[in-house]
């Protein structure tokens, strides 16, 4: 009966490991489980605050690197004035041990040619389309608490590539067609006391495509937009123009000059256009 009870106990206690075992592989398959292949992807970067972003320059991109499972994204910030990052909270980010994400020193080339150093940053990556905690450092010693997000991954190692592509994706010429429509359209910059009329006209012609904003102050004598300096198009009344627009999905960035101070002034005003309301 000793002997009996003896095998007995060495069967269970075998089975028990084969299955500790077996429960060790299935976790290790399911964290392996990215839900994409290895290679390199460049893929959208959010987060939860301003202050803490891609730079402007690659438009929230950043590239995704698949590898045995594991993903990490290279993202350039918008300066140097985040000098540490980790993957985790500020209160583990505080703690002795605590592995931060070192900077490396990114160069970044700005629509008009300018170019700037910034630093960029490898962070792991649990899960896409899943909002994950990362804590910053700033020049002045202080933690903070963030959420980021890391979604729609395209297969290729080329930010700039595929922001262009977007771009061709996301023209206004694949919203209207010939003739005019409106759009809602929100002003944003200045001291806030501007406002522009919504919605606007869009006027289609060809492979040409305007829109026409109405300001809320007749006082606007010119408008700039990429670098082209446009005049009203009206002599009474509220200051109208007619500017060209590229792109309904992406913010357009504008210059209007006010003469109703003291002296004229250009203001940096920004407008941002709702394509779902086009009609």
């Amino acid at each position: 009966m000793k002997k009996l009870n003896l095998s007995k106990i060495l069967i269970c206690a075998v089975l028990a490991a084969v299955m500790l075992v077996m429960a060790g592989c299935s976790g290790t398959d399911k964290t392996a489980d990215t839900g994409i292949a290895d290679g390199t992807y460049v893929a959208t970067f959010t987060t939860d605050n301003s202050m803490f972003h891609v730079n402007e320059a690659n438009q929230d991109k950043g590239i995704l690197t698949v590898k045995d499972g594991k993903m990490t994204i290279h993202v350039s910030l918008q300066s140097k004035k985040i000098v540490n990052l980790y993957p985790g909270s500020a209160e583990d980010a505080k703690k002795e041990g605590a592995e931060l994400i070192e900077p490396t020193t990114d160069k970044v080339v700005y629509s008009d040619g300018y170019e700037d150093e910034v630093y960029g940053f490898d962070i792991p990556v649990p899960a896409l389309d899943e909002e994950f905690d990362v804590a910053l450092i700033g020049t002045h010693g202080n933690w903070y608490d963030h959420k980021v997000v890391v979604s729609d991954p395209v297969e290729g190692d080329d930010i700039q590539s595929v922001i262009n592509g977007n771009t061709a994706d996301n023209a206004a010429s694949s919203y209207v067609t010939d003739g005019e429509h409106t759009i809602e359209v929100a002003l944003e910059g200045g001291t806030g006391r501007a406002s522009v009329e919504s919605p606007a006209v869009i006027r289609k012609n060809g492979d040409e495509i305007t829109v026409v904003i109405t300001w809320s102050s007749p006082y606007y004598d010119y408008m700039i937009v990429d670098g082209q300096r446009y005049e009203p198009v009206n002599s009474d009344g509220n200051s109208v123009f007619e500017i060209p627009v590229a792109s309904f999905d992406s913010p357009l960035e504008v210059v209007a000059d006010t003469t109703a101070m003291s002296e004229p002034h250009e203001i940096e005003y920004t407008l941002k256009f709702d394509p779902a309301s086009i009609k």
